[in-house]
C-alpha cells in the first residue's frame, strides 16, 4: 500500500510503499494510465527505488497535489509476490522485450573479493558461488549507471555482506559483485564499492540497441557457473586495451560548424533525455535551462534544439554555409565574442557568413553560456536526446578540434534579447560579492533539528570537486566537529538519517552525506541515490545552480510550495517576455 506522497522539491513527488514489489504494481498502474490517456497532464515518468517511486512532472503540469491525489487513488493492486515471468532467456541470447523474463547470466568466479568473503561467512569460495548460484534474484530497480541492476534475494548470509570501507577508483566493466544486501553486474568501468566475485562478458547496457538495457524491473536473474561448462568465458589475458580519444565528429550536411580550438568544456545539449531514468540513464540536458532556451529562441529555435554549453572559455570555430548565431550567457556582456576578430555582443543575432570564424572567450559572468546556431545542431541522438552527460558518457562528450557538426535547416531569428534592470537580478550572478541564493523546497527527508537549522543559516562555499554530476558545499561545521547535531532529533523525535534506502533522485536535490557538507545535484546526476535529501532548489532557480563558480558563496533559503509555484510561473513568464521583434533579413539593414 501507499504509506505517503511527499513533494521532492517542486517538479516530482516521491511516493513511499510497503515494498518493491509494491512499487512495481504502482508504476505498472501509472504507465498503463499514461498508454490509455487517463494520467494528469506533464507526468514525464516514474523511477522506482527501494520499495519507493520518484514520479517526474515537466512543463504544462498539473499541480503536485492533484498528481499526489491521483497516485493514492491509482494505488498498488491487491496482488502480492511477483508480477510474473516470461520464457527464460541466456543473458547472451538476447534482449529484453514483452513482460517480465528469468534472465541466466554465466559468470566466471574469479574475483579478488570472492576469497575474503568466504572467510567472512567461515566458508569456501566453492561454497559462495553455489549460495549465489541457487536462487533467482529479482530486478528491483536500475541505476548508479545505465543499466546498473540492483538484485535484491540473496540467500541469508550473502545478504549480510556489507560494502566496502573505501570504494575502488575503478571497477571493470561485466564484473559480477554484492554489497549491502544487493547483487549487481557492472554494465561499464566505475568506481564502486561492492565486493566482486566474478565476471561474466554478456553486456547488460548497449547504447545502440533499443531496448539498451538487458534487464528492468521485475526481471529474474540467475547467475551460471560458467567454468568448465559450456558458457565457459575464456580468462582476460594482459591488461585492458586502452581508451583513446574518439575519432572527430563527420558531418553529412553541406552546412556545419567546424571546431577549430575546443575551448575549456564545451558539450552538446538540448533539453536531455526525459524518459530513460528507469534505466539508470541520467537526464543530462543545459546546466542553466533558461539561457539556453533564450539562445534557441532568439536564432528562432525550438526550446530543446541543440545547442553548444560553454564552460569558462568557448570554442573557436570556423562555419561552412551561412547562417545566424548567438550566444547567451548570464547576463549582457557575459562573455567575450570575436567574429574575424571584431567584437560582438553577446546576446544578440549575428549574421554568419560561409568562411567566418567565431571565437568565444573567457565567460566574464557566472560559469556557462551557450551557443546556438539557426536550425540547431543536427548531430546524432542516442537514446531519444543529442546531449552529452560526462557521469555514464551518452552523447559525443566534450568537443574536440576537428569536429564537424551539422546544421539543421535555417529558422528566422528574433531581434533583441533584453536583459533584467539590475545585474544579476534574474540569474544571482552579478559579481557583486554578496552570497547567491537558492530558494529551496524542504524535504522529502528529515534532518535532526541542529542541522536542519544550519543548513538554512549559514553561508556555504562551492567547492572545486563541483561539475554538471553535482556542486559540493563546502564551510559549515560537520559533524565531526559537532557530533551531536547530525543525531539530534528532528520536531517528531526522529533522529537524522546517515542513508536512506536507494532513491530515485532529482535535479536540485540537496543530499547531506555523512560529513554534513551538501551536494547539491546537476543535470548528470545518478538516477538513485543513497544520501538523504534536506531540501531540493526549486526550478525557477536551476539556472541561477547552473552558474555557480568554485569559490563562490551561497544561502539557502526555504519557501514554500505555494511560492515556488509562483517563481516558476514568474520566470516562465520572464523568458517569454524578454524577446521581441525579429531580425532583419534584408541586406544593410
Amino acid at each position: 500500500m501507499i504509506r505517503s506522497v511527499t513533494p521532492f522539491g517542486d517538479g516530482a513527488l516521491l511516493v513511499d510503499l510497503d515494498d518493491v514489489s509494491a512499487a512495481h504494481r504502482l508504476v505498472d498502474r501509472l504507465e498503463a494510465a499514461r498508454e490509455a490517456g487517463r494520467a494528469p497532464d506533464g507526468v514525464l515518468q516514474a523511477v522506482v527505488g527501494y520499495g519507493t517511486v520518484v514520479v517526474h512532472l515537466g512543463p504544462g503540469r498539473d499541480r503536485a497535489d492533484v498528481v499526489g491525489a491521483w497516485l493514492r487513488t491509482l494505488g498498488p493492486d491487491a496482488s502480492t509476490g511477483r508480477t510474473g515471468a516470461g520464457t527464460e532467456r541466456r543473458g547472451d541470447d538476447g534482449r529484453a522485450g514483452g513482460g517480465p523474463t528469468r534472465v541466466v547470466i554465466p559468470v566466471t568466479f574469479d574475483g579478488p573479493d570472492l576469497g575474503p568473503v568466504a572467510a567472512a561467512l567461515g566458508t569456501t569460495a566453492p561454497a559462495v558461488v553455489a549460495s549465489l548460484c541457487s536462487v533467482d534474484l529479482d530486478v528491483a530497480f536500475l541505476g548508479f549507471a545505465p543499466g546498473f541492476p540492483y538484485l535484491v534475494g540473496l540467500p541469508g548470509p550473502l545478504a549480510s555482506i556489507p560494502r566496502r570501507s573505501t570504494p575502488r577508483p575503478s571497477v571493470p566493466a561485466g564484473t559480477v559483485a554484492v554489497g549491502g544486501g544487493f547483487a549487481s553486474v557492472y554494465p561499464q568501468s566505475t568506481p564502486g564499492g561492492w565486493m566482486l566475485l566474478g565476471r561474466t562478458s554478456v553486456p547488460l547496457f548497449d547504447r545502440s540497441r533499443p531496448p539498451y538495457a538487458l534487464l528492468r524491473r521485475g526481471d529474474l536473474v540467475r547467475f551460471a557457473d560458467a567454468v568448465g561448462g559450456p558458457d565457459h568465458v575464456p580468462p582476460r589475458t594482459g591488461p585492458p586495451p586502452p581508451v583513446g580519444r574518439r575519432s572527430a565528429l563527420q558531418n553529412r550536411r553541406p552546412r556545419f560548424i567546424e571546431i577549430l580550438e575546443p575551448g575549456l568544456l564545451s558539450l552538446v545539449e538540448d533539453q536531455g533525455r526525459h524518459s530513460a531514468a528507469a534505466m539508470g540513464v541520467p537526464g543530462a540536458g543545459p546546466a542553466d535551462p533558461g539561457a539556453h532556451r533564450l539562445a534557441n529562441r532568439l536564432v528562432g529555435n525550438p526550446d530543446g534544439a541543440a545547442a553548444v554549453e560553454l564552460t569558462a572559455v568557448g570554442p573557436t570555430l570556423r562555419f561552412h554555409g551561412d547562417t545566424y548565431a548567438t550566444v547567451v550567457g548570464a547576463g549582457a556582456g557575459a562573455v567575450d565574442v570575436l567574429l574575424d576578430g571584431r567584437p560582438v555582443d553577446s546576446g544578440t543575432v549575428v549574421p554568419v557568413s560561409d568562411g567566418q570564424v567565431l571565437a568565444i572567450g573567457r565567460i566574464r559572468s557566472g560559469l556557462r553560456s551557450y551557443l546556438a546556431v539557426s536550425g540547431g545542431l543536427d548531430t546524432p541522438v542516442e537514446i531519444g536526446s543529442r546531449s552529452s552527460d560526462v557521469l555514464c558518457g551518452l552523447g559525443p562528450g566534450a568537443l574536440v578540434a576537428g569536429d564537424r557538426l551539422d546544421l539543421g535547416p535555417p529558422t528566422r531569428p528574433r531581434g533583441r534579447l533584453s536583459w533584467p534592470t539590475a545585474a544579476g537580478a534574474e540569474t544571482g550572478t552579478g559579481g557583486d560579492g554578496r552570497p547567491r541564493e537558492l530558494r529551496v523546497m524542504a524535504g522529502p527527508h528529515r534532518l535532526g533539528r541542529a542541522q536542519a537549522a544550519r543548513l538554512c543559516s549559514q553561508p556555504w562555499v562551492v567547492g572545486e570537486a563541483s561539475n554538471r554530476i553535482g556542486i559540493r558545499l563546502e564551510g559549515g561545521a560537520g559533524p565531526a566537529d559537532a557530533p551531536d547535531e547530525r543525531d539530534a532529533p528532528g520536531p517528531e523525535g526522529d533522529a537524522a538519517p546517515v542513508s536512506i534506502p536507494s532513491t530515485g533522485m532529482v535535479t536540485g536535490a540537496v543530499q547531506v552525506p555523512p560529513d554534513g557538507n551538501p551536494i547539491v545535484l546537476m543535470p548528470d546526476h545518478a538516477t538513485v541515490g543513497g544520501y538523504p535529501v534536506a531540501c531540493c532548489v526549486i526550478t525557477a532557480d536551476l539556472p541561477v545552480l547552473g552558474q555557480l563558480r568554485p569559490g563562490d558563496t551561497v544561502r539557502l533559503t526555504e519557501v514554500d510550495p505555494d511560492t515556488a509555484r509562483a517563481a516558476r510561473e514568474g520566470w516562465e513568464a520572464s523568458l517569454d517576455g524578454r524577446l521581441s521583434g525579429w531580425f532583419p533579413t534584408a541586406a544593410g539593414t
